[in-house]
């Protein structure tokens, strides 16, 4: 079976596509915090139309419904550049490329959908949660777009100790971020005065989010040391900093803010925050499995 070949460095189109994507639904990720954060979920109080009448907010047009319609039309933007990304892919005659760039186009529309079940439940926090969850998915298949286009999938991956150490790192990632959405759905920030929170604990929940991100970081520093070990290479070395690194920020932002009654501005950053880490984990499982 012959290997895809790699793409050349010039290539014109698919990687500013590739970092366009990425970058893009790490703003959208953004952009819905500033959503529930501002209190504007339902500025926009129906789905698809913004008002029942219209699908601007003409008629009843204010600061939350501009929020709010802003983020929905931030869509059209990640629908633009997914679409753009699937052509070029399609061009490229690679398959590897194809299938991410289909899984990033149809992700668009599954999270526009998601989004509107969110304001038809009134902002459900297990919906909006879901809803936070698949833009982090979305911005791993990003990076592993860019990856691709000058690494084709080897006919063979890395395997053992280092490697599944690399997994546990990846899931106690995942682990992290559904325990944070969780920490949320039971905090102040709901979005909306009048809509309803998931009902837990937000102590107890926060203990729990604390204890994993701890297990998280030494499983990272883990896999750093076992690299250096090995001998891995310089390039997975330099991605598990990376993500150390975001840790370490990730994590005092989330004391800070703890301590400082969740003021709206830190919790931003925590959310960019999440991103950034879903995209770093991913890259560090890439580079740990297939090393250059």
């Amino acid at each position: 079976m012959t290997r895809p070949r790699a793409l050349p460095r010039t290539d014109r189109w698919l990687r500013p596509l590739g970092w366009a994507s990425l970058v893009a639904n790490c703003v959208l990720v953004v952009t819905g915090g500033a959503v529930r954060l501002t209190g504007s979920g339902l500025g926009c109080p129906t789905w698809p139309r913004c008002n029942g009448r219209s699908f601007t907010p003409h008629g009843a047009y204010d600061i939350h419904a501009a929020i709010e319609f802003g983020n929905r039309m931030l869509t059209f933007v990640l629908v633009a550049v997914a679409v753009a990304t699937f052509v070029a892919a399609w061009q490229s005659g690679r398959r590897d490329l194809r299938r991410l760039a289909l899984v990033l186009a149809l992700g668009i529309p599954a999270q526009a959908v998601i989004g509107g079940i969110t304001v038809l439940t009134d902002l459900n926090p297990w919906i909006v949660s879901f809803h936070l969850l698949c833009s982090l998915a979305i911005i791993g298949v990003a990076v592993l777009f860019l990856h691709r286009l000058d690494h084709p999938a080897p006919p063979a991956v890395a395997a053992g100790p280092v490697t599944g150490l690399a997994w546990a790192t990846f899931a106690a990632a995942w682990v992290v971020l559904y325990v944070g959405t969780v920490v949320t759905g039971s905090g102040p920030h709901a979005g909306d005065v009048d809509s309803p929170r998931n009902g837990l604990d937000p102590l107890q929940l926060s203990q729990l989010h604390a204890d994993v991100v701890f297990l998280f970081v030494g499983l990272t520093v883990g896999l750093l040391f076992a690299l250096l070990a090995t001998g891995g290479s310089p390039v997975a070395r330099r991605a598990v900093v990376v993500l150390l690194a975001l840790e370490v920020g990730q994590g005092a932002i989330g004391f800070v803010q703890y301590f400082t009654d969740l003021p709206i501005v830190l919790v931003g950053f925590h959310m960019l925050g999440a991103a950034l880490i879903s995209a770093a984990a991913t890259w560090v499982l890439i580079e740990v499995r297939e090393p250059a």
